[in-house]
């Protein structure tokens, strides 16, 4: 029995970065001296232990082959005559295909060492064209390590255009596709991700209402970078600066989808897109199953971005009003969100990247100063019913105006 540390911790630490999970292939052992020697086993599809002591997953030695389309359409075959290197060949890329013994000597019949001293997402083997859910893995990677000047090589791109064009990215499931998309949506360089997909035509499959935003102009005055899938990663890019979460950075990623949905002729204005936005991203929300948290603020976002946008220009009674609407008082975290990502929607634009944000501290001063305000002091006062109602109205506007 031989154990080799494989796949991520690895690629990592010879990256220099923070190792997190760790995860050990055995070469030479059945199932039976797994058992024997305390791990149990966890694995579905294929034998998979963990460790009694550590609880790390240690994997037995496989190969495997497509029997049908999709991602589950594979035959696992785990025995110990397997080698360490045939294992090492069903991975995806040259960089997650080395591994090391306990002694630290390192195997890597790839080129994965080559690969990551070039900066390099490379496939392993044609193998790579079996499993669509690798597209979304090496976007993914792609996000992750675009700070380190990772780029994904000529023929992995031509490869991964080929399985597009076959349609094994249509055989992808919804909560697969969430998942992988979530996950790169919380790297540190997310419209990576975006931009890779994009290359190789699954982002047309996979979202279109994202993917037809490319080639949308938008009015030079108050978007100098004019493109709307241009604008739409640069405010990306700007919610991950800010440090927003996920469900931040998805709403930034989806709150102008209307303007795919203008008409030419009406170019480069776009009257009305928040409603369609908002719409759409309740269709692509549907279609991926996303979680309601994120589906929610992804709408309020779209729908409401440009009214955080003024701000500044709005009476007290419409502030009051929005506030209402994106139930700002009952859900302050929540508001918080929809507020960065506005900012990051504002500062999303060439040249206006460093440009304060003041509507946000206006609309979170409009929130505390109508919260301050309670329906329980008015009871108090001996008013009720729909005086209460009238009265609590007009006291959240005054303390808003005064609010400034």
């Amino acid at each position: 029995m031989e154990i080799y540390l494989v796949g991520g911790a690895v690629r990592d630490e010879l990256l220099g970065r923070a190792v997190g999970e760790r995860d050990w292939v055995v070469v030479g052992a059945t199932p039976e001296q797994m058992l024997a020697a305390g791990f149990r086993p966890v694995g579905k599809d294929f034998p998979v232990f963990l460790h009694p002591q550590t609880h790390e997953e240690y994997a037995l030695a496989r190969t495997e082959r497509k029997t049908a389309p999709g991602y589950r359409g594979f035959a696992v075959h785990a025995a110990p005559e397997v080698t360490l290197e045939e294992d090492l060949a069903r991975r995806d890329l040259t960089i997650n295909a080395i591994a090391r013994a306990a002694d630290g000597r390192l195997t890597d019949p790839w080129g994965g060492l080559r690969d990551l001293d070039a900066r390099v997402l490379r496939h392993v083997s044609p193998a790579f064209a079996e499993d669509p859910v690798r597209i979304l893995r090496l976007a993914r990677f792609a996000a992750r390590y675009a700070g380190l000047g990772f780029t994904v090589a000529p023929e992995t791109l031509a490869l991964m255009r080929t399985m597009v064009a076959a349609g094994e990215v249509d055989a992808l499931v919804p909560e697969r596709v969430w998942a992988e998309l979530a996950r790169a949506l919380g790297e540190p360089w997310p419209g990576r991700c975006i931009e890779v997909l994009r290359d190789c035509g699954a982002l047309a499959r996979l979202l279109p209402e994202l993917d037809r935003l490319w080639g949308v102009p938008q009015p030079p005055r108050h978007h100098p970078e004019v493109d709307t899938g241009v604008h739409v990663l640069m405010a990306l890019a700007q919610a991950a600066r800010l440090g927003a979460d996920v469900p931040t950075r998805f709403a930034t990623l989806l709150h102008d989808l209307g303007k795919g949905t203008t008409p030419a002729a009406e170019w480069p204005r776009h009257i009305g897109h928040e409603a369609r936005s908002a719409r759409l991203v309740r269709e692509v929300c549907a279609r991926l199953r996303a979680p309601a948290e994120h589906r929610d603020l992804a709408v309020l976002v779209a729908e409401f971005h440009t009214h955080c946008h003024r701000a500044l220009e709005l009476r007290p009674d419409t502030v009051l009003a929005t506030l209402e609407r994106l139930d700002a008082l009952r859900r302050p975290a929540r508001f918080a969100q929809f507020l960065l990502a506005c900012e990051a929607d504002a500062r999303g634009r060439t040249g206006l990247e460093e440009r304060p944000y003041p509507q946000a501290a206006r609309f979170e001063r409009a929130r505390a100063a109508a919260a301050a305000v309670s329906a329980q002091a008015l009871a108090a006062q001996g008013l009720s019913g729909t005086a209460i109602a009238a009265e609590l109205k007009r006291a959240r506007v005054a303390a808003i105006a005064a609010a400034g």
